[in-house]
Formats: C-alpha cells, structure tokens, sequence
C-alpha cells in the first residue's frame, strides 16, 4: 500500500466548464472520493437553484471531506468555487489538517459554455439553463488570479 498525504482538490468553474467529467477522471487516478453537490440536492429531492437547500448540503459535504481527509482519503469537490473567500476558506482548512490542496480552475470561453449548456440541455433529466443565467453565474464568478493559484499545490501526478 503506498502511502499518501491527503489532499483536497477543488474544482472551480462555471456551468458547463466540464468540472463533473474532470471529477470522474480524477476519481479514477487519485482513487478519490468525488463530492458533487448538484447530484446530492437532486438526489433529496431539491431544486438546484434553492440557495439554502444548496447552503445546508454544501455545509454537510465540507464536513463530510474533513472526515476523508483526516482518514487519508484524496477528496474532490465539485462546488465551482466561485468565490475567492471560499476557496481560502477551503485551502486554509484542510492544509491545517495537513493536507495537500489543489485548486483545478477550469476556463472555458462563453461561447463554449454556451455550446456545452445547449446541448447539455437536450439530455433526459438534465436541469435547463439558459444564455441568461450563464450570464448571470458569470456576473458572480471571481476567477482566480495567478497570484491565488500559486498559493494551491500543483497538481497531483
């Protein structure tokens, strides 16, 4: 058994930039475990876009890594991390629990997001986004600057 120091890697980016593929084939190399809100709130029974409903599973998701990380276990989260104090927040916490921290920003143009979201929006049982909430998630998003991803591990090999 080889031994590994634990680590948390989050997936930061906007609808559409491909973070759950990234997630599964991460989850395949690093034998991690993949924590994706989206599929937890539909799993509950939740709407996607009810913000306390999304507050409350986030919140018990984060305590569920810090479990696995104090296990050992490679960890992913799926949340976007759109916002810079989150991601801070997140780093600052499991390096204190001594694990590695990896921050996997996905950047993909609008133009393919909005290609992706369209045809992503034809699948059975996905949840419809439109060119107007694509604008209005990307109005939100803080992408990290190169100064924040120095401040992550490099990626695991």
């Amino acid at each position: 058994m080889t031994d590994r120091r634990p680590r948390l890697v989050l997936l930061c980016g906007l609808p559409g930039a491909g973070k759950t593929t990234v997630a599964k084939r991460l989850v395949r190399e690093l034998s991690a475990v993949r924590l994706c809100p989206d599929e937890w709130l539909a799993q509950l029974g939740f709407d996607l876009f009810d913000s306390e409903a999304r507050e409350r599973v986030e919140r018990c998701l984060w305590q569920h890594a810090q479990a696995l990380l104090t296990s050992g276990a490679v960890v992913i989260l799926e949340n976007g991390f759109w916002e810079r104090t989150e991601r801070d927040e997140k780093r600052l916490a499991a390096r204190a629990s001594g694990a590695a921290v990896e921050l996997r920003y996905l950047r993909v143009p609008v133009e393919e997001l909005e290609r992706r979201i369209a045809l992503r929006n034809h699948e059975p049982g996905s949840v419809v986004l439109t060119a107007e909430l694509l604008r209005s998630c990307r109005d939100q998003f803080e992408p990290p600057t190169q100064a924040e991803l120095d401040l992550f591990d490099p990626p695991m090999p």
